[in-house]
């Protein structure tokens, strides 16, 4: 069964399916689609995705999207370990906190991310070609996020408002690692992979809301995470700064 997968880095939505393939030990063809060069906006990627967002899977000729229901495919649809368990209530908290992260959490640390990664990283090149490279993205709201990541015009209220929801996010995420293991049950699952993607590196980006003596549980299970072999071949797939962090997070983790 041929599977390709076009994603970003090894972070946020685009790891989210290459930690799914990679736990499963599914062979994959890997297309890396630069954000920061607008490749998701290009007419050979529109061709497979029109709507222009990373990841993409195409599975036997089938193209898949949303990471989140890419990862549970992947996990119905792929011999290997398990990445949802039998129990009904254990599966209810594990999509819980899937839907907790990807509409409620997700977007105030990306609205984070855009403001002092993305956009600075983004606004250097030639301001007319940024102009047509967004002119090209298919969804409106997305070509609004753009224009506020490049200019820097994320409101101040919205900052506050996205670092308010991250405080609330990582206090309740220490106490739910404070019951068990793993996020929404005693074993790894999709729960985990989805909310690691967004939590790496809190102890890099949040120091004063996330380390060692402030949220031990996470720190305990970010460890136990980054220790998996999944992730660190995942992570060897990266281009960027940001797979470097890899090594700055485990140096800080007893």
């Amino acid at each position: 069964m041929s599977v390709a997968l076009y994603h970003w880095e090894p972070n946020a939505n685009s790891g989210k399916p290459m930690l799914a393939l990679m736990e499963k030990g599914v062979t994959f063809d890997s297309h890396y689609i630069d954000m920061l060069a607008f490749d998701q906006h290009k007419p050979e990627y529109l061709a497979i995705n029109p709507q222009g967002t990373i990841p993409a899977m195409v599975h036997n000729g089938r193209v898949l999207v949303e990471s989140t229901a890419i990862m549970e495919y992947v996990n119905e649809a792929f011999a290997g370990p398990a990445l949802m368990p039998d129990n009904p209530l254990e599966r209810w908290r594990i999509r819980w906190w899937m839907k907790f992260m990807d509409q409620w959490l997700g977007p105030s640390f990306s609205m984070i991310g855009w403001s002092v990664f993305v956009g600075p990283m983004v606004r250097k090149r030639d301001p007319a070609e940024l102009e047509a490279a967004i002119d090209r993205i298919p969804l409106p709201e997305r070509r609004v996020a753009w224009r506020k990541a490049i200019s820097g015009q994320f409101g101040e209220a919205e900052l506050a408002e996205s670092r308010r929801r991250v405080a609330f996010g990582i206090a309740l995420l220490e106490e739910e690692l404070g019951k068990r293991d793993y996020v929404g049950s005693n074993a790894y699952s999709l729960a985990d992979i989805n909310i690691f993607n967004s939590t790496y590196s809190l102890p890099l980006s949040q120091p004063d809301l996330a380390g060692r003596d402030k949220t031990p549980n996470i720190m305990r299970w970010l460890k136990r995470v980054y220790q998996r072999e999944a992730v660190k071949r995942t992570w060897a797939m990266g281009r960027t700064d940001l797979a470097h962090r890899y090594s700055l997070i485990m140096e800080g983790i007893d």
